[in-house]
């Protein structure tokens, strides 16, 4: 597969490309398809799309895959030491394998993106995500890249962690959201395809100025005229 950190000789930039994608979140069934698990919901619509199968991997506290994409070989992972402690899991993957720290992408919940985005950034603080800072304190830099995945925030603007807020994070999208959050995994996964093949940065340029509500609305006004 391609390094993580390639040269580019046209113009001698460095590519990066993901080698293990790691999606957090917390393990128990009351936890599935909450606002706060949807990297393990990123990492399902994956594993599903590239056909690698996924199990317990005590070895690496987590749920592992190992196998191919259109653009190589890939791992990936789910922690199952529960948020707080998602850096311990990924530490020990990347110690097994020899990975850098570049080699990872985690994909997490943000609520100060809208519900229809994602961000990638190839570097960066936690911005206050408990699973990123331990990843970060595991890992020893900040320095490896990330795709967020909007959640937006509960009714009222709440900017800081109380518990409407926590109640809001561990809890289900409605019925109406789900279609969304479907499209969204999927242009997620669009992605981290393009990651892949041609390097973060290049995913970056195509996906974080995307919104699914507003394509959704242009299609319509564009078949209306």
């Amino acid at each position: 597969m391609t390094e993580a950190i390639a040269s580019n000789s046209t113009s001698n930039q460095v590519l990066i490309v993901p080698q293990l994608i790691v999606g957090l979140g917390n393990p128990e069934p009351k936890y599935d398809q909450t606002r706060h698990n949807i990297g393990f919901a990123a990492v399902d619509a994956i594993a599903r799309a590239w056909q690698i199968p996924l199990a317990d991997n005590r070895k690496f506290q987590g749920i592992f895959g190992e196998g191919r994409s259109n653009a190589g070989k890939i791992r990936l992972l789910k922690p199952l030491t529960y948020m707080n402690n998602s850096g311990q899991a990924i530490r020990a993957v990347t110690d097994w394998y020899k990975l850098p720290p570049e080699s990872v992408l985690a994909i997490y919940d943000d609520m100060d993106l809208p519900l229809g985005k994602i961000r990638l950034r190839l570097s960066g603080s936690a911005g206050g995500h408990n699973g990123m800072k331990s990843a970060i304190a595991h890992l020893g830099t900040q320095n490896f890249p990330r795709l967020r995945i909007g959640i937006g925030r509960p009714q009222g603007n709440n900017t800081k962690e109380d518990a409407s807020t926590i109640s809001y994070v561990l809890g289900r999208f409605s019925s109406d959201q789900t279609p969304l959050v479907a499209e969204v995994l999927q242009m997620a996964l669009e992605a981290v395809e393009l990651s892949l093949k041609q390097g973060v940065a290049q995913a970056m340029n195509r996906y974080n100025n995307r919104n699914i509500l507003l394509d959704a609305k242009d299609t319509k006004q564009a078949v209306g005229n």
